[in-house]
């Protein structure tokens, strides 16, 4: 079953594959601002939560590891009470003590062995929500910097057009300019003009 981070996702995927392309181009886009401003918003409302998900997935390692070193110490603790019982028993004493430690060996690599087990269980968990977690912000990543490249375009779009308007105003004042000079009058520089 997949998150609401991995369906924000693909909704936005989707938002973007079906937006039209700017007039002679075909990678710019022109996008819905609120549309995508609310997905965005959403995905950056569920991040926190979806990331805690996953933290609170890596932190069960550690229950998973204490609840294997309990059922060893436990293992170890019935293999003790045997080995007293045998002991206790005065006419098998030799046997006794090497039963008693036959079944401590036995004992303990039972318990190594689950405690290792519990350990590779929990890394492979770890590990997993780690993967997750990185293809998740790699797909925001992503959105993020087209966001920011469709941005770019749209600011250098308006700065082309603010130029040629500049122009077009520049010289019409220079050609008003020109008019007064072949009228008889001095050339006058126009108020509040920069040097370019």
């Amino acid at each position: 079953m997949s998150s609401r981070i991995e369906q924000l996702i693909n909704e936005i995927d989707e938002y973007i594959e079906e937006c039209k392309f700017k007039a002679f181009s075909n990678t710019e886009i022109i996008v819905n601002k609120d549309e995508i401003q609310d997905l965005l918003g959403e995905l950056r409302l569920r991040i926190p939560d979806e990331v805690k998900r996953y933290q609170k997935i890596i932190s069960n390692q550690d229950a998973i590891i204490s609840d294997a070193q309990a059922q060893a110490q436990e293992i170890l603790a019935q293999a003790t009470a045997q080995t007293d019982e045998l002991v206790n028993e005065h006419e098998i004493m030799q046997r006794a003590y090497a039963q008693a430690n036959e079944v401590v060996e036995q004992a303990q690599a039972q318990a190594d062995e689950i405690v290792n087990r519990a350990v590779e269980e929990a890394d492979e968990v770890r590990r997993g929500a780690i993967q997750y977690t990185d293809e998740m912000l790699s797909s925001l990543q992503t959105i993020i910097s087209h966001s920011m490249e469709s941005a770019q375009g749209r600011f250098d779009s308006f700065m082309q057009s603010m130029q040629s308007s500049y122009d077009v105003v520049s010289s019409n004042r220079n050609e008003l300019a020109g008019s007064i000079v072949s009228g008889g009058e001095e050339p006058q520089e126009p108020e509040g003009e920069e040097e370019q």
